[in-house]
């Protein structure tokens, strides 16, 4: 298996650049999980006819932290943060740009309260830094978007899921920002159950494989917690009969992770490609990931690699919008 098994040509004018609204108003590929049946095209907001009552929603309740930190090099120049996780009071995990000129012991003002301090130096652009204050650091940052949607100055909150409420992320759980709040009341009025976790995304979710062999590649570690009523919730579904969905890759990592070690929460570094055995997720709604991914890998280790290529071409030849704002797949 190397990465180019999972690359793609999209051709860029489907690079969505701003989200559909409603936000349920997203088209959908449903894919059969293995072969069968042909696709089906419709909408999230169809989900609860495409669901069987007794099914269980699981979503990502984390926030998108205000990560995008800008300031001023001491000698001049511009410096960029994307603070990744809290390491602890006024510390941070951050990647850097320009990461060469950013080196333990630099400063780097923000503004004229506020300095950001480099305390260490690590490989891809990794820094830890220090601040005094970390509502300051915070009130400075803005949300960061992906680098290929640019020049769309919507509401900020537009690119958090309306349920996210526990902050941590570097970019949002993108699955969950199809969801309204009609479309959770039609999902219950069918008896489609909704849950969420937590599972705060990290680095991988856009730092490109530069490794040919996957293997070779090294997960950066993420946050996750399965509530304890989740976990019990999860037994009752499936010996009733009902399947497992998981909104979002992410949630995918948080339950398999679960599942794999009995950690309720913890650091996980679940690096899922093909050949995985998945152990809860019955389902998968995601969206259109970027080629060569370790998101790309994940759906390809539950649907099957030259599956979900050629739904991948089907959608670009049907001029599904592709990535953070674009459109949905449900794998079931």
């Amino acid at each position: 298996m190397r990465v180019t098994d999972f690359d793609y040509s999209l051709p860029a004018e489907l690079i969505a650049q701003q989200p559909v609204e409603p936000r349920d108003g997203a088209r959908m590929l449903v894919l059969p999980r293995r072969g069968g049946r042909h696709t089906e095209h419709c909408h999230v907001r169809d989900l609860p006819d495409v669901l069987r009552p007794g099914d269980l929603l699981v979503a990502n309740r984390s926030r998108v932290l205000p990560a995008r930190i800008l300031g001023r090099l001491a000698g001049g120049g511009r410096a960029e943060f994307l603070l990744l996780r809290a390491r602890g009071p006024g510390q941070w995990e951050a990647l850097a740009r320009p990461a060469r000129r950013l080196r333990p012991g630099d400063v780097v003002t923000v503004t004229a309260d506020l300095s950001v301090r480099v305390s260490a130096a690590f490989d891809d652009g990794i820094r830890h830094i220090e601040v005094d204050s970390d509502a300051a650091l915070l009130a400075a940052g803005s949300v960061p978007l992906p680098p290929y949607i640019r020049g769309w100055l919507g509401d900020p909150e537009r690119y958090q899921t309306i349920f996210a409420d526990t902050l941590g992320s570097a970019a949002a759980p993108t699955a969950g920002l199809h969801f309204t709040p009609d479309l959770l009341d039609r999902l219950a009025a069918r008896n489609i159950g909704w849950a969420t976790l937590v599972l705060h995304v990290g680095l991988d979710t856009f730092r490109p494989i530069t490794h040919d062999d996957p293997g070779e590649h090294r997960m950066h570690r993420e946050w996750y917690a399965v509530p304890q009523a989740l976990a019990q919730r999860i037994g009752s579904v499936r010996a009733a009969g009902g399947r497992i969905v998981a909104v979002g890759t992410t949630v995918t990592r948080a339950l398999e992770s679960w599942t794999a070690t009995g950690a309720a929460e913890g650091w996980t570094e679940l690096f899922i490609v093909p050949g995985y055995h998945f152990r809860v997720v019955d389902g998968l709604l995601t969206n259109f990931h970027l080629p060569r991914s370790t998101l790309l890998m994940l759906v390809s280790a539950f649907a099957g690699r030259e599956h979900v290529l050629a739904a991948y071409a089907e959608a670009i030849e049907q001029r599904y919008r592709f990535y953070s704002f674009g459109d949905a797949m449900l794998v079931i």
